[in-house]
């Protein structure tokens, strides 16, 4: 029956966005969405969100949102492994919001509490005409869709500089991955982190 041979497993992804640490900056928002497969879907759950404002504490470098995440996901196959992709704004000159740090990195392959930092980074202007200009117009470069930090295409030609870090908490639940054939294994790569329960036994 259905329930004996299920067509699709589902991963259930729940957690918060924590904290960030960025030494030079103050009073930071963030942003959020999830970059899939085209064998995955969502099911539940929100796939993008954004946080409140908030400041650093008296004494503390610790900018602390705790904005809850959750969303479940149905798939056929792990190829296209579900990735956050995180992007945190704040003031900047003329009051202008710019982009003070974008991050990605897979859901945890296996089940169960994890906590994972984001090194995150900006893209820099490629010359010192386009910097000036920015300081100018109080504009900072970005992506036009931040998506495209977790897809890598055209990443290789963009000049980034690294810039802070974001602590995501995961609670991450799945349901008939073993019926399928697969099972998890170490989280040491997106490519490896699962295998076929077949190939394992060979």
């Amino acid at each position: 029956m259905t329930s004996n041979n299920p067509a699709v497993f589902l991963l259930m992804v729940n957690g918060q966005i924590e904290a960030a640490d960025f030494p030079e900056y103050d009073d930071l928002y963030c942003k959020y969405c999830f970059v899939y497969g085209h064998d995955w879907a969502p099911t539940s759950g929100l796939e993008e969100g954004i946080s409140q404002i908030t400041s650093k504490g008296r004494g503390s470098q610790s900018l602390v949102w705790t904005f809850p995440l959750d969303i479940t996901f149905k798939s056929t196959s792990p190829f296209g492994w579900p990735q956050i992709v995180v992007s945190v704004y704040g003031p900047y000159t003329f009051g202008n919001d710019v982009v003070r740090g974008y991050g990605a990195i897979h859901i945890p392959f296996t089940p169960g509490k994890h906590t994972k930092p984001i090194p995150m980074f900006v893209p820099e202007s490629t010359s010192r005409l386009q910097k000036f200009t920015s300081w100018l117009m109080g504009r900072r470069p970005e992506f036009t869709d931040p998506k495209v930090v977790a897809q890598g295409e055209g990443r290789e030609v963009t000049r980034v500089r690294s810039q802070g870090f974001v602590t995501l908490l995961f609670n991450i639940v799945t349901k008939d991955m073993k019926k399928l054939g697969y099972e998890t294994t170490s989280e040491h790569s997106a490519a490896t982190g699962l295998t076929r329960t077949s190939q394992k036994l060979q």
